[in-house]
């Protein structure tokens, strides 16, 4: 038996991080953008010989990765808590594949779309009694016990140029996107990543991120376009100090052959908008804006 799950990318432009002491209804309030270049997670379940000692594989790209495969990891360990599933694969094995579309850790929110593509494989090739905000609110859980995302799971279940309204997890949180006029092509260029963990976990960065966040949102509903998102998200950028030199550079580059450019959040990347496909730059990620968010193949 097998399963695939597409999750697309997502950039968020700008946030705000809402505490809660329940993990389902922590997260961020902000805005991003869903790609149609993301992570496509192949769920395989088969009899294991009597002489296999591995229950569970997890691969990326169909290659040991233990440092990035610890969201996935996570996300079994949480469905192993609350459905007992090691119970329902007693002689069988897993095998998980993720193959990769966008870097990891690069601002493009990849432990999300392995996180999902985990849940929702799982709850359906197991076919667990769950609805698809039960088995997606599980990625939110492992993101926030991993401390690797704050609003990636939701936004990439919704899809396109998400509006994150109310923070937590699908079935707590709430989203709105923009009504698009035209497709648009999304571009980046990454030069590395940024430790999310070490950004939203500490005080001097959260404080700095909420005060120059607060208000964004509010001002984008009443102005919901693609231009005025990307003005808001390269304010955000520069007023928190996340913006490296680097980044900034490209960005700038970007300004004048798009509608607008800022850094992905969070990771070393420039990403633009655009009517065309065209830029300068060399060794860039192009796609388009991904409407329809995570889904089964």
């Amino acid at each position: 038996m097998k399963c695939s799950i597409f999750a697309p990318s997502h950039i968020t432009g700008f946030f705000e991080i809402i505490d809660n002491q329940n993990p389902l209804k922590r997260g961020s309030c902000g805005a991003g953008v869903a790609m149609d270049k993301g992570v496509i997670t192949n769920l395989k379940i088969f009899d294991k010989n009597s002489s296999d000692s591995l229950k569970t594989s997890v691969t990326i790209n169909g290659e040991e990765d233990v440092r990035n495969t610890t969201i996935t990891f996570k996300t079994i360990e949480i469905m192993e808590r609350e459905f007992n599933i090691s119970k329902l694969v007693e002689d069988k094995s897993i095998s998980i594949d993720h193959v990769l579309e966008v870097p990891i850790g690069a601002g493009f929110g990849t432990s999300a779309a392995c996180a999902l593509g985990t849940a929702l494989s799982i709850a359906k090739i197991l076919e667990l009694d769950i609805t698809y905000n039960k088995a997606t609110s599980i990625a939110h859980l492992a993101e926030i016990e991993m401390e690797s995302g704050l609003g990636d799971v939701i936004a990439e279940v919704n899809g396109g140029i998400t509006l994150r309204i109310k923070e937590g997890a699908p079935g707590f949180g709430v989203t709105d996107k923009m009504i698009l006029k035209k497709d648009l092509y999304v571009i980046c260029k990454s030069l590395g990543g940024i430790e999310t963990s070490e950004i939203i976990g500490d005080p001097i960065h959260k404080k700095r991120i909420n005060n120059t966040g607060r208000n964004m949102l509010s001002m984008l509903l009443k102005n919901p376009v693609p231009e005025f998102f990307l003005k808001l998200s390269n304010k955000f950028a520069m007023e928190t100090g996340l913006l490296s030199t680097e980044v900034s550079d490209i960005i700038n580059i970007l300004q004048e052959e798009s509608m607008g450019a800022s850094m992905a959040m969070l990771g070393n990347t420039a990403f633009a908008l655009s009517e065309t496909p065209d830029t300068t730059l060399d060794n860039v990620i192009i796609s388009k804006i991904d409407s329809y968010g995570c889904r089964f193949l």
